[in-house]
């Protein structure tokens, strides 16, 4: 059952604590079926279970966000043990890093997306971060303007959760 303080996509949008928000989603569209590299954003009821931001670029959103650090990283190498977790570099396997040029990583939700026991192949992780410019797909993750990103870090509360539904 929904509640007031989760996040309900849609090809609308997202609805968040009566806002609705444009955003972007996996270029490979909403699967119920996920794959590593589809860019599918995965349908389904996502917990949010972190948050990152770079204390280097803009003030801690909440008490709970962890600062981003230069070495961080992100495994999303399907057959390491480290798969779909954060990890410090140097780091051999495949990776994402977390601590870019770009300010599409400045402010990272976490959602618990095949975490934290990852299933080889399901996908790696699946984030609220900022768009590179509206309309523009993601890999998979779900992608915001700057201010409604840090909006929607300064609402989310325990339990909230993010619900995608299959799209026609």
């Amino acid at each position: 059952m929904k509640t007031p303080n989760d996040m309900v996509l849609s090809p609308q949008g997202l609805r968040f604590q009566g806002q609705r928000f444009p955003c972007t989603i996996g270029r490979g569209g909403v699967r119920r079926a996920k794959a590593e590299g589809d860019g599918a954003t995965p349908a389904g009821v996502h917990g949010i279970v972190g948050m990152l931001y770079r204390p280097d670029r803009m003030a801690r959103p909440t008490d709970w966000a962890v600062p981003i650090r230069p070495g961080d990283l992100w495994c999303d190498d399907p057959r390491h043990e480290d798969y779909n977790l954060m990890v410090r570099a140097p780091f051999s396997a495949s990776h994402e890093r977390l601590r870019r040029a770009d300010p599409l990583y400045d402010l990272v939700i976490i959602t618990d997306w095949n975490w934290p026991r990852a299933r080889y192949g399901a996908g790696s992780a699946i984030f609220l971060h900022r768009w590179r410019r509206a309309h523009a797909p993601t890999e998979g993750c779900v992608a915001f303007r700057a201010d409604h990103l840090l909006w929607i870090a300064h609402h989310i509360r325990y339990g909230t959760r993010l619900f995608v539904s299959p799209q026609p």
